[in-house]
């Protein structure tokens, strides 16, 4: 069972579930045979979520069931099916709104997105099978903050394909489509009808120019997609200069010296063959400033160079950039694929990273210097060392000069072999110590170890005693025996 949903955009046609949704498909196909819904208005449109249609005075407040111009209104709602309760999981799914305790009046919705849980309170009763490009220019539709489309979208007629329901007693079927009403013929909005021509009292001059722009637009597209050039939104840089017609002999530095009086130069490149090396007769001029770049343009084109009249121009080359994004600024990119993370935009602060960057080579520099004790430590320092390696050796310092207090091994040496152990402890502990302190350990550690000897001399004579005494008790027995 079908219907066919005619809008001021295009046609839809809507399959019914009549087995599952017998009395809200019974309600819907009614009020399509009434031509209730003619002239309705698409008043809340939301992007990927639902199209919301089915109210006559266009403000969501309103609309009947069929069987209010049948037995009153107090059958304005009527029960909708409470099961099979369906999902909303995919765009053209038609359904019911629910008034609260599943109770229906003429009010549906088409959804335009997937996976919209927050709406399977509400009853499906029909899919969209065919005119899914009028499900785009749906979701696609320019509406307001309160999400009603500035161009009014409406219903203009439905036609009944099948209806397998009995006639439902008292209810008159008009025999012909309803003329609008003044309203809808007085709307704010811009009619369903009207067309919107965008190229309206403008002059041929500017007419030349849009075609121009979208000809380009269009152009810069197919680059992109070519991969030609990064970004079809991609400007080229303001402050590079395009050089060419030079003489062969011309080098980069020649270059440099002449146009490096209209201010600071971060770069200057003359292309060459890459097998021969030979120039190619153009260059690549970057200023640090745009104020500079466009002196130089105005000043150095047609100028003599090296008997060669040479012509300048703005760079229109995009090939080493990469956009990063609306206010993000560019990326520069040498031959290796390396980025150089260098900003055309932002010059200033490309000079504030330079120096930030030489500052801190010259401090490690410097640490490396004061800490170079000893072959080993300068051949670490000489490595790039993350905060965690550092932290890691220190652990592993302080551990060792503890283990150097509380080993056993440390309480068998000599005195000489302590004190220097001491000594030794007291350059890699964290905490320092005086002599006194360090000599009265030692002692306290030599008085421990003399103690802990003679314990062990007298266990092992008690063990020696007991087991003699054993072996004369046994020796005994058998000789008795």
């Amino acid at each position: 069972m079908a219907i066919v949903l005619e809008t001021t955009i295009g046609d839809m046609t809507i399959d019914l579930f009549t087995d599952i949704r017998a009395a809200t498909c019974k309600n819907f196909l009614k009020l399509c045979k009434m031509k209730y819904y003619n002239f309705n208005l698409f008043y809340s449109i939301q992007n990927n979520f639902i199209a919301q249609t089915g109210d006559p005075s266009g403000t969501g407040k309103g609309g009947d069931s069929v069987y209010s111009f049948v037995k009153g209104p107090e059958m304005r709602y009527i029960q909708g099916e409470k099961q099979p309760r369906l999902k909303h999981s995919k765009p053209g799914l038609v359904s019911m709104v629910n008034c609260g305790e599943h109770l229906i009046g003429s009010q549906f919705f088409i959804t335009l997105g997937t996976d919209l849980d927050s709406l399977d309170e509400h009853i499906i009763f029909g899919e969209v099978t065919e005119g899914h490009e009028v499900l785009l220019k749906l979701n696609d539709s320019i509406c307001d903050f309160e999400n009603r489309p500035y161009q009014d979208i409406r219903i203009t007629h439905t036609v009944v394909l099948d209806d397998p329901f009995d006639e439902i007693d008292g209810l008159y079927l008009p025999p012909s489509s309803p003329e609008p009403s003044d309203d809808i013929l007085n709307s704010s909005r811009i009619a369903a009808d009207e067309v919107i021509d965008d190229t309206s009292g403008l002059t041929q001059a500017e007419l030349n120019e849009i075609k121009a722009q979208q000809e380009a637009k269009a152009q810069a597209t197919i680059l992109e997609i070519v991969g030609d050039i990064p970004d079809a939104e991609i400007a080229p840089p303001e402050n590079v200069l395009f050089v060419c017609k030079l003489n062969p002999v011309t080098t980069d530095e020649d270059l440099e010296i002449i146009f490096g009086r209209f201010g600071k130069i971060i770069g200057c490149e003359v292309i060459r063959d890459k097998i021969s090396g030979d120039s190619l007769q153009y260059a690549f001029i970057e200023f640090a400033e745009k104020k500079s770049c466009e002196e130089a343009y105005f000043k150095m084109d047609n100028v003599l160079i090296d008997d060669r009249r040479i012509h300048v121009d703005f760079s229109q080359s995009v090939s080493k950039m990469r956009w990063r994004g609306k206010g993000r600024g560019i990326d520069y990119y040498n031959e290796d694929g390396k980025s150089n993370k260098k900003s055309s935009r932002y010059p200033e602060r490309n000079n504030r990273n330079d120096e930030n960057a030489e500052t801190n080579r010259r401090n490690h520099y410097k640490a490396s210097r004061r800490s170079t004790s000893s072959e080993k430590s300068s051949q670490n320092f000489s490595k790039h060392r993350s905060p965690g390696r550092l932290q890691h050796r220190s652990e592993q310092q302080n551990h060792s000069s503890r283990e150097r207090f509380s080993s056993n091994k440390s309480r068998r040496k000599s005195k000489s072999r302590s004190r220097s152990k001491t000594r030794r402890s007291r350059s890699h502990s964290p905490h320092r110590r005086n002599d006194s302190e360090l000599r009265h350990r030692s002692k306290n550690h030599q008085r421990r170890s003399s103690k802990d000897r003679l314990r062990q001399r007298s266990r092992s004579r008690n063990r020696d005693h007991k087991k003699q005494k054993h072996f004369d008790k046994s020796y005994r027995r058998r000789s008795r025996s």
